[in-house]
Order: structure tokens, then sequence, then C-alpha cells
């Protein structure tokens, strides 16, 4: 498919708002499910998140970290879809192709989520898990980067 100068742009709302809620509700699902593996219930998952700011007080704060983590879960979410909006206005061909740039988008998030943002956050330091690697860097591709993506695609050709 060649991207022409009439191509649309994708919606800003549809983009940010529906993608960012979706790639959030489904990011979080599957951090609840891996870290439940793990021994994590969905509390002490949300009050990872948390962590990132208050450190391991986070977990002895029951459901008030929990929601705070909750918070800023959907915000980083909302963020992410946000950078791909914009990205996505000045390059057409990121909600021309979806699958191929948001699955490559989601593993970005996650790398720099992963080894840019965590390291530089008080959340607690864990040891390297294969599987975690994995579930993160292929769900993000395809819960956080693909939704995105979608929406952006099909809000631009809706129009």
């Amino acid at each position: 498919m060649t991207i022409s100068k009439e191509t649309t742009v994708p919606r800003a709302f549809d983009t940010i708002v529906w993608g960012g809620l979706l790639a959030g509700t489904l990011d979080a699902v599957d951090g609840v499910a891996a870290f439940g593996l793990k021994g994590m219930n969905p509390i002490q998952v949300l009050q990872y998140i948390a962590s990132g700011l208050l450190g391991v007080a986070s977990f002895q704060g029951g459901l008030k970290t929990a929601g705070l983590g909750a918070l800023l879960h959907y915000f980083i979410a909302f963020a992410v879809a946000a950078v791909y909006y914009t990205a996505s206005v000045k390059l057409p061909a990121l909600h021309v192709h979806p699958v191929k740039w948001g699955l490559a988008y989601g593993v970005a998030v996650y790398l720099f989520m992963n080894y840019f943002v965590l390291p530089l956050s008080a959340v607690p330091k864990s040891p390297f898990s294969v599987a975690l690697f994995l579930n993160g860097v292929i769900g993000h591709a395809i819960f956080v980067g693909f939704a995105i993506a979608w929406y952006a695609h099909r809000s631009a050709t809706a129009r």
C-alpha cells in the first residue's frame, strides 16, 4: 500500500483515549496473570507499580497504594498512546501499517520502561526472569503497541 498525501490522520481522541484505555487494560490483565504465576495477587501488582514512586513502602499501603498504582499505570498507557499518535501524524506509515509498527512500538515501549524508566525509579530490584522478559516483550508488542496502533489505523481509515 502506498501512502498518498491525501492519507487522513488518526483522531487524537480515538488513538489516545480508546487506544490508551485498551492498552492499559490488556497490559494490566497480562501483568496480573504473569506476576500471579510468581505468587503476587492483583493488589500487589498495582502496589508494585506504585513502588516506582514510593519504593517498598507501597506494599504497606493497602488499597490506597494499589489505587495509586492503577492511576500511574493508566497515565503511562495514555502517555504511550499520545506519543504514538503524535508520531503517526508526522509518519503516516505508523497508522497505515499498524501490525508492523504497532508490534515494534510495543517492544520499544517495553525496553524503554524496563531499561531506562524502572532503573531510575524507586521500584525494588528483582532478579532477571526469562519468562517475565518474554512475556513482557510479547505482551507489550501485542497488548500495548498493536492495540494503540490499531486504534490509530481504525480512526484514520474511518474518516
